[in-house]
């Protein structure tokens, strides 16, 4: 839906009249730059695969772009960033929409204020110190639990990750929640139902979509992190479905080549952009499914 445009209630001054031929440079500055990325991105991309068969790329289970014989298969690097967004958004789901779910109906003023401000603060950590701390906090005890643990691995990448989404899947949540109308609570209320009955039939149905949109958010912001896993999960390209060992996802390859040392114009340099395109399509595909969900239940399609 386009929200309405005012109309002008009187001859428009000089600041007016510039205002929006600033905002349109603006606009057009923006949208310059990610057609530009895009665009670089596409090309290189396409390059790359006229040298190497898409089907070898999303087929093949070895990653060795930098070996005497290059294997581009990049199923090992999907395979490990599905690992750890999958297994840290089970942990930041449930917890996060049950703290969303606490503090909309349960929490009191102050523990919901106290709650509030520690979410903001999670949200506000770096992630370059979280992926420390799993590195040198959150793997030591892990080893001390079990004896398999690897001193890279993707258990404590995946629990780090969680910390990360927290505050994504609670704030967007807590807003679904409040977003419900307060009269088709209360005429629930009014029928006799006790509250968690009504919380259970009526506010948590109204405010699905909206959760699942949150949910939907942090799993794609999972999949573009980056400092944690590479801090934390190691570089190790290799399929295996363990959390106690190291692997190497997507952005930690791309983090690895962009340090400058693959020459411009190899195959190595063009496996950089076809992994990025992959990241790109992952992660607006989840944003664009997050954005169907909530159109399709609020009643109305995007233009």
């Amino acid at each position: 839906m386009r929200p309405q445009v005012l109309a002008a209630s009187r001859v428009p001054g000089l600041g007016d009249r510039l205002a929006g031929p600033a905002f349109l440079v603006c606009a057009l500055l923006s949208a310059s730059v990610a057609i530009v990325l895009l665009a670089v991105i596409g090309v290189e991309t396409a390059r790359f695969f006229s040298q190497v068969s898409p089907l070898e790329f999303f087929a093949r289970t070895r990653w060795a772009p930098l070996a005497e014989t290059p294997n581009f298969g990049v199923l090992p690097l999907f395979a490990a960033t599905a690992q750890v967004a999958v297994g840290a958004l089970c942990i930041a789901a449930p917890l996060g929409l049950l703290m969303a779910l606490y503090i909309a109906q349960y929490a009191g003023e102050t523990v919901a204020r106290g709650l509030n401000a520690i979410m903001g603060g999670l949200a506000g950590v770096p992630t370059v110190i979280l992926g420390y701390l799993a590195l040198n906090l959150v793997t030591p005890a892990l080893r001390s639990l079990w004896a398999g643990v690897e001193a890279f691995n993707a258990l404590s990448a995946c629990i780090a990750v969680a910390a990360m989404l927290l505050p994504t899947v609670v704030v967007l949540s807590r807003d679904a929640l409040a977003r419900v109308p307060v009269p088709l609570m209360e005429a629930g209320l009014a029928l006799g139902a006790p509250r968690g009955r009504v919380v259970l039939r009526v506010q948590l149905p109204a405010a699905g979509a909206g959760m699942a949109a949150a949910v939907l958010m942090a799993l794609a912001r999972a999949v573009g992190e980056t400092m944690i896993v590479t801090l934390a999960a190691g570089n190790q390209a290799q399929l295996g479905w363990s959390p106690l060992e190291g692997l190497r996802t997507l952005t930690a390859y791309i983090a690895q080549a962009s340090l400058g040392d693959t020459a411009t114009g190899t195959l190595q340099y063009g496996s950089f952009f076809a992994v990025s395109a992959v990241l790109v399509a992952v992660s607006w595909g989840l944003r664009g499914l997050a954005g169907l969900v909530v159109a399709r239940a609020s009643g109305w399609r995007r233009p």
